[in-house]
């Protein structure tokens, strides 16, 4: 089960689901930045979060569904990146380096999008199985 890097531990998609509707704890946005060595100003580009938003959300702890979502799309594709790879810090580099796959833009950009999270996720795939595009 993915999202465990930033301390999601459900015991199936069904609590998983329920608990991205609840809205993530803060932490977990906290965690993915650790986890990416990313600033939160990069991290918020990313998910398209306005800073604004995110302060509002420190005093509040928790994040949107939305957020949710997003915070869990981009966890999901380092958890599979740092499998696949074997070691965080090649799963971390990876996502940052551009991808000629993916029109030279790092996989981290690309998956700034659901359609664009599932092209990387595709990529992190053929890779795994040795098909290189």
């Amino acid at each position: 089960m993915y999202g465990v890097s930033i301390g999601i531990k459900p015991q199936n998609t069904t609590q998983l689901i329920a608990r991205i509707k609840k809205g993530l704890p803060l932490k977990t946005f906290g965690q993915l930045c650790k986890n990416l060595a990313v600033p939160e100003k990069e991290l918020c580009r990313i998910l398209k979060i306005p800073l604004s938003t995110l302060a509002r959300r420190k005093k509040s702890g928790q994040l949107s569904f939305e957020e949710s979502e997003r915070v869990f799309r981009i966890a999901r594709l380092y958890d599979k990146a740092v499998e696949l790879f074997k070691q965080p810090e090649f799963g971390r580099k990876w996502l940052k380096e551009p991808a000629w796959a993916l029109g030279d833009v790092a996989p981290l950009d690309y998956a700034d999008t659901e359609l664009g999270a599932k092209e990387v996720e595709d990529l992190l795939g053929r890779i795994e199985h040795g098909v290189f595009t």
